[in-house]
């Protein structure tokens, strides 16, 4: 039997636009149902006891995970490399105290804007109950997009392209 690359490339490609397709559709079913779709203005402290000013002029992600979330540690390198260009909001939770939070972010690298929230107060404003949960605003604070589970660099960045 001989192998025809041709029909294999074309094999591999079309089950990649499946799992894309089918990938987006879960996301969609599995998204919260927000009571609003713009975002507040809103201050708050950061886990490096700075503090986060929100106001419209630019894109935000926030993005929801949790250190015991295995998804979540995969992801965690893109959300890395998104916070360069755009402006990031992690929050952490049911993680622990801030010391531990600090402690998952220095092990692994990570620099990215963080609120620790213990109680799970935010993730329940947002309606969070899957992690990693990440939403895009756009520059009026607007919700343009929402993802459930794991996110790539480039989805990310793509999306946020799409915005400007």
């Amino acid at each position: 039997m001989r192998w025809n690359i041709g029909k294999i490339a074309k094999e591999i490609f079309i089950g990649a636009v499946a799992v894309f397709i089918l990938s987006n559709i879960i996301s969609y079913i599995r998204k919260p149902s927000l009571d609003s779709e713009h975002l507040p203005h809103f201050e708050i402290t950061l886990l490096d006891g700075s503090i986060f000013k929100y106001s419209e002029g630019k894109p935000l992600v926030i993005h929801f995970w949790a250190d015991w979330c295995k998804v979540c540690k995969v992801e965690a390198s893109n959300i890395e490399r998104v916070s360069k260009e755009y402006e990031v909001l992690g929050i952490a939770v049911n993680s622990g105290d801030n010391e531990k939070v600090k402690a998952y972010m220095q092990k692994r690298g990570l620099t990215f804007k963080v609120l620790n929230d213990v109680d799970g107060k935010w993730a329940k404003m947002f309606k969070v109950e899957i992690f990693p949960t990440t939403f895009i605003y756009d520059g009026q604070g607007e919700l343009k997009f929402t993802e459930v589970g794991y996110m790539t660099t480039a989805g990310l960045l793509t999306r946020l392209a799409l915005l400007q």
